[in-house]
């Protein structure tokens, strides 16, 4: 296969990391996949800054974004072209946050084909290692076998929750395929390798932890003032106000002059 090929080189190096897990850490196979998942999240670090980043100025102008839905929600055209207009400007990068999945994927391919030939390849050299998962599930079966439905169930379950956390300031045509999306795919996986849904269920526990924590740190933006409908708008405000100064004005009275009093001079003055 075309895929098979390019990915080789991927190929060997997950089963490198996979049998120096499993050698010099002494971690069984299926926690050797777990343990892989952590070296992957830990090198795609930059990649989730930027995706954090990425999510924090969605939301901040999110307010904006939702005027300029509404200004034009008639002219579909004409909104998606001011939404371009308005990312450039503000240099939002949607696609941001995506990343950490898009990255992730040539390495749940290539685990795929690793874990398709382990049985012929990998584990004849360690014919005394266990492949099951906490004597449930054995990650060289396929996921519809035995306790595998189980793990389906906790997949369906964790990719629900880590999209939901992902997808909170995405388009709503977007986050509802990205939460469609793993319900649509769960046939799929039923002829997969369980360790490749082992390798995919703590991808997705960690993305829930980070999505959580990430909630937890940052900051809500403030929400722009509500306008009231009887509150009239500035300029109202001040001609009213310079209109009954006016008025007041000009029905006040007229001054007048202050009296002068009159002192009445007493007849008969007193002589000296």
């Amino acid at each position: 296969m075309i895929v098979a090929g390019i990915l080789t080189p991927l190929e060997d190096l997950l089963t490198w990391i996979l049998t120096s897990l499993h050698e010099t850490v002494g971690l069984t196979w299926a926690w050797s996949i777990v343990a892989l998942v952590v070296i992957v999240r830990i090198l795609l670090v930059p990649l989730t800054v930027r995706q954090i980043h990425s999510m924090q100025n969605l939301q901040a102008h999110a307010p904006e974004m939702k005027a300029i839905q509404q200004r034009y929600k008639h002219d579909k055209q004409r909104m998606n072209q001011e939404m371009m207009a308005f990312y450039k400007e503000n240099q939002i990068n949607p696609a941001s946050s995506c990343l950490p999945i898009l990255a992730q994927f040539p390495i749940f391919i290539g685990l795929f084909f690793v874990l398709r030939d382990f049985d012929e390849e990998i584990l004849p050299l360690y014919p005394a290692s266990s492949t099951e998962w906490l004597g449930l599930i054995d990650i060289t079966e396929d996921t519809k076998v035995g306790w595998g439905p189980l793990l389906i169930v906790l997949y369906g379950i964790s990719q629900l929750t880590s999209s939901y956390l992902m997808s909170q300031n995405m388009q709503p045509a977007q986050r509802a395929m990205l939460l469609i999306l793993p319900i649509a795919f769960i046939p799929f996986v039923l002829n997969f390798p369980s360790g490749l849904m082992l390798y995919w269920l703590t991808t997705n526990l960690w993305t829930t932890g980070q999505g959580l924590i990430t909630r937890r740190l940052t900051p809500k933006p403030q929400p722009p003032p509500k306008k009231s409908s009887r509150t009239p708008p500035k300029s109202e405000t001040a001609s009213a106000d310079g209109a009954a100064a006016k008025s007041a004005q000009e029905k006040k009275p007229p001054a007048t002059p202050p009296r002068v009093r009159k002192v009445k001079r007493k007849k008969g003055g007193s002589r000296r």
